[in-house]
C-alpha cells in the first residue's frame, strides 16, 4: 500500500507543477485540462483513448497552426490596410515561420512540460514550434476563438509583431538568392558534394555556385538546411549587390 501511495503521491506533485506552469504560460486558469494534457504528450508515451486514436499533440499542431493563421492574418488586414494579398502573405509567412515558433516555445519552456520517453535533449528545434502550435490548439478546443485571439495577442503579436522590422526581415535566403539570381539572368546550383567529416551524424556538404563561380560552402545534417546555410553566406558575400538591386 505504502508504494502505491508513494507513486500516487509523485503522480499527483508532477500533475500540480504541471498545471502551475501551464496557468503561467497561458494567463489564465483552463476549464478542460485534458486539452493541455494532450497539447504536451508526445508520440513516443504510445497512448490511446477507448477508441483506440492516438493521444499525443500531432492533431492539436494542425489545428493550432489555422487559429496562429486566421489570427494573424486578422492583424495584419486591419494594421496594414495598404497591403496587396502578396504583401499580407509574405509577412504572415515572417510571423508564423518554423524559426519564429520555435523562438517562441524556447522563450515559453515549453519543452520542460512535454511527456515524453525520448530524453529531451534528444530533440530538435522544431519540438518547440510543434508543441507551442499543439498549446494554441488545445486553447481554441477549451475556451473557444476569444481566448485563443487573446493568448495569440498577448504572446505572439505584442512582443514579438513590428511591422518594419518584419518588413527587413529575410524568411528564407535560399528564395532570396534564386529571386535575384533569376532577375539578373546568373545562373545557379546548389551542389552536394562528397565530404569526409568526422561527426557522428551523417552531414550533408553543398556548395553555392553563381555563374559557375562557387560562392560559398557549408555543411549540415540535411540537404535542405545546407543549402539554406549556403544561401546566407552567399547572400552576405553578394549583400552589396543584392541590397542595390532591390532598392
Amino acid at each position: 500500500m505504502g508504494i502505491i501511495r508513494n507513486i500516487l503521491n509523485s503522480r499527483s506533485k508532477k500533475d500540480g507543477d504541471f498545471y502551475m506552469r501551464l496557468e503561467k504560460v497561458l494567463g489564465f486558469k483552463p476549464k478542460h485540462r485534458k486539452y493541455y494534457k494532450k497539447a504536451f504528450t508526445h508520440r513516443s508515451v504510445n497512448k490511446r483513448d477507448s477508441q483506440g486514436n492516438a493521444i499525443n499533440y500531432e492533431r492539436l499542431e494542425f489545428l493550432g497552426d489555422a487559429m496562429l493563421s486566421a489570427v494573424i492574418s486578422s492583424h495584419l488586414f486591419n494594421e496594414v490596410p495598404s497591403g496587396d494579398e502578396g504583401y499580407l502573405t509574405k509577412m504572415r509567412s515572417k510571423v508564423v515561420s518554423r524559426e519564429h515558433l520555435n523562438e517562441l516555445g524556447k522563450d515559453l519552456g515549453l519543452l520542460k512540460m512535454v511527456f515524453t520517453k525520448i530524453p529531451k535533449n534528444n530533440f530538435g528545434e522544431n519540438i518547440y514550434g510543434n508543441v507551442f502550435e499543439a498549446l494554441v490548439g488545445a486553447i481554441f478546443l477549451d475556451r473557444g476563438y476569444k481566448y485563443c485571439e487573446r493568448f495569440i495577442y498577448y504572446r505572439v503579436i505584442e512582443p514579438y509583431v513590428d511591422i518594419e522590422r518584419l518588413e527587413g526581415k529575410i524568411i528564407s535566403y535560399k528564395s532570396l538568392l534564386i529571386e535575384w539570381c533569376q532577375k539578373k539572368k546568373k545562373s545557379f546550383k546548389f551542389e552536394v558534394y562528397e565530404d569526409t567529416g568526422n561527426d557522428a551524424l551523417k552531414h550533408f556538404a553543398v556548395k553555392l555556385h553563381i555563374d559557375n563561380k562557387v560562392i560559398a560552402k557549408a555543411r549540415a545534417t540535411s540537404k535542405k538546411k545546407a543549402e539554406e546555410k549556403a544561401a546566407k553566406r552567399g547572400y552576405f558575400v553578394l549583400q552589396r549587390e543584392i541590397t542595390k538591386s532591390v532598392k
